[in-house]
């Protein structure tokens, strides 16, 4: 992978006021506040991932009012992207698609002062006039140069971080050819003392393969976050491997100052090291992976940072890989200062199912049983919420290892238990019977019991299994949950005044099947084929509803208070020709983003709303019900954030507009008058 070593950068409209690099210190974050002063100074508002903030102008009897304020376009649009085609031909970039496109603006901004930063999919980073909408400078550091598409994902970036000493402030985020910048957040100037002239090359220090010729797909797409005056991030590496090796998904901590590597976490354990033992027959001097490619959270009060460490090499099969895999699959609390192993707990030994923690862990204080816990909180892709002590890593609740059955594909290895936490409840469906079969009509559902058969299925954790036309061969393991979730990189929100922890997850099975590869291929035995879910009836969902839900679990009791499907449900369902005199429930569908304020659960849905538009809905935190739906121009890509500026709370979030415009940034606000 090569860089271009000329960055630029265009300065415009940078008249800042006086309090856009305000004094202020992350140890400010106790776990218990939130987003603090109106701002939004990381990636879910603090740096323990609440998503809440305390402000409290837009309420339950005022969200239906809320009116855009302003909308800004993506800059990314700006550039010519036939001529960086012409410049870079290596360059893969799209307008027409969800994923290898300029449209997935999955950012969330920060808000310091008076002014939003934001990160677009091509990991250019503007500064926004926070009360009109107003560009005031650009920072473009040419990561598409390298003219390699992220992973399978093409170009994204899900955002930045923030650091200040209190007289100065700095915007440090990571990009798609692996690079880690930090800019003036004043001026989009890059520190010249951060890295070489603001730059840090992140693949210093880890080996980009074991073959010739390498299979790079390595680079990050999620931010940093900032614990104390470290930085410490993590990487995109492909989960789709030809072959065992790959690079390592090591964690590591920079000097916010100066971008000096201060340590390396090694996600797979070296020789001699804790964990190395869990990696069977030498596969940690191969295997890879084991990243953390989602957010992170940090207690910079205690000085910790909370590592959700994704799968190893390969998702599916795992015979090459024989042992537990340390720490693969594990939320692992390291020391900002050093980088040294607190305490971990891994969630899924040795994974087949992709089921790697997808979010940042939520930090909130709870009461247990009268007992004040300082407590963390991880979702999972296969929708288990497991709750520790920050602090000690102690469970909270017992958590039970369970027998589970035996891989049926040769070669492979497969451990006999797996963790169940006995609370809470798990906030999604898990696993396959026939009574989970779609049953809107009779009709649909002896189709859809004539469906299942050949598959392979059962409780959760139901290994992969060969397809083909062999006689052991069956049409694949409908897993469910699937590989996106239950819970994704789009996280759960908690209160922290109350202890409630809100959990968009989707229903979504899929079949992991698995392949054979001829030696010409790829040096695994066995890799896994096409992903898709399995096909139901007349185009229907195999399985019934809701597909899309919205739960709120009480981490104090460890109890679901209540769960709610998020809208009404897909149109190719709900008008579906077979369904036209079936009297539907609310079905839900997609995935939602959530913001927590004092009285209000705001969803960004993915999901058409009502009126068949995309909505930003406002609940009642306490029973889940939708006090008011406010249409937006465009489906939502990003989680919301919330913040005030010249004294009027705005809401804002990243929309995808019409096929072939650029993305945008709306802020929406009360009327002048209050909207009372």
């Amino acid at each position: 992978m090569s860089h271009n070593p000329v960055r630029s950068f265009v300065v415009t409209l940078a008249v800042v006021t006086a309090g856009s690099v305000a004094s202020w210190s992350e140890r400010a974050y106790a776990g218990q506040h939130g987003a603090l002063g109106g701002e939004w100074r990381s990636y879910a508002g603090d740096a323990g991932s609440t998503k809440y903030s305390p402000l409290d102008e837009i309420t339950t009897e005022n969200f239906g009012a809320l009116e855009l304020s302003w909308r800004w376009v993506s800059v990314d649009g700006k550039l010519d992207l036939d001529a960086l085609r012409d410049r870079y031909p290596a360059l893969r970039v799209a307008n027409d698609t969800a994923n290898i496109s300029i449209n997935g603006l999955k950012g969330t901004p920060l808000m310091v002062g008076n002014t939003l930063y934001l990160s677009t999919p091509l990991s250019q980073v503007a500064a926004i006039d926070a009360a009109t909408g107003q560009t005031r400078w650009v920072y473009d550091p040419r990561s598409y140069a390298a003219g390699i598409p992220i992973m399978v994902l093409g170009f994204s970036n899900r955002g930045l971080a923030y650091w200040s000493d209190g007289e100065r402030g700095h915007v440090i985020w990571a990009t798609g050819d692996a690079m880690m910048h930090a800019v003036d957040a004043v001026t989009g100037v890059p520190v010249t003392g951060f890295g070489e002239n603001g730059s840090v090359d992140l693949m210093r220090g880890i080996s980009r393969a074991r073959r010739d010729p390498p299979p790079i797909n390595y680079s990050v797409t999620s931010p940093p976050v900032v614990c104390n005056d470290v930085v410490v991030v993590g990487s995109a590496v492909s989960d789709q491997p030809r072959f065992m090796e790959s690079p390592p998904g090591h964690v590591r901590g920079f000097d916010a100052r100066t971008g000096a590597l201060r340590w390396t976490f090694h996600t797979v354990p070296q020789p001699g090291e804790f964990g190395h033992d869990t990696w069977e027959a030498g596969a940690a001097s191969y295997s890879g992976n084991a990243n953390v490619w989602t957010m992170m959270s940090a207690d910079p009060e205690l000085g910790y940072a909370y590592l959700p460490v994704g799968n190893a090499t390969n998702d599916h099969y795992g015979g090459h890989r024989p042992g537990a895999n340390l720490f693969a699959n594990s939320l692992v609390a390291v020391d900002c200062a050093t980088g040294q192993r607190v305490w971990h707990f891994q969630m899924v030994h040795h994974d087949l199912w992709d089921y790697d923690p997808p979010a940042a862990p939520n930090l909130v204080d709870i009461t247990v049983d009268g007992r004040r816990v300082p407590a963390v909180a991880q979702v999972t892709k296969h929708a288990f919420t497991f709750v520790f002590d920050r602090v000690t890593g102690d469970p909270v609740w017992p958590i039970e290892e369970r027998a589970v059955s035996p891989s049926t594909v040769p070669g492979e290895w497969t451990s006999p238990t797996q963790p169940f936490p006995t609370k809470p409840p798990s906030f999604d469906r898990q696993g396959v019977t026939v009574d989970d079969l779609i049953d809107f009509t009779p009709e649909l559902r002896a189709e859809a019991v004539d469906l299942l058969d050949g598959y392979l299925y059962g409780p959760m954790f139901t290994p992969p299994s060969l397809i083909g036309t062999g006689p052991d061969d069956t049409k694949g393991t409908i897993a469910l949950p699937g590989y996106i979730g239950g819970a994704n990189w789009n996280g759960a929100a908690a209160d922290p005044e109350t202890g409630i922890l809100y959990v968009p997850s989707i229903t979504q099975p899929i079949i992991p099947a698995l392949v054979q590869l001829g030696p010409d291929q790829s040096n695994l035995r066995y890799s896994r084929g096409q992903m898709r879910p399995p096909g139901g009836p007349d185009g229907l969902p195999l399985f019934k509803g809701p597909y899309g839900r919205i739960t709120a679990i009480d981490l104090n009791r460890g109890e679901i208070a209540w769960q709610r499907p998020n809208g009404l449900g897909s149109p190719a369902v709900r008008d579906h020709a077979r369904l036209q005199e079936v009297d539907l429930p609310p079905l839900g569908s997609g995935r939602d983003f959530l913001l927590v304020t004092p009285t209000l659960l705001i969803s960004a849905q993915q999901t058409p709303g009502a009126g068949g538009g995309w909505v930003l809905a406002g609940r009642d935190k306490a029973t889940g019900d939708v006090v008011a739906e406010i249409p937006l121009p465009g489906r939502s890509i990003g989680a919301p954030m919330t913040y005030e500026v010249g004294g009027r709370q705005h809401i804002a979030v990243t929309i995808r507009g019409p096929r072939d415009a650029p993305p945008e940034l709306i802020a929406l606000a009360l009327p002048r008058d209050g909207g009372v």
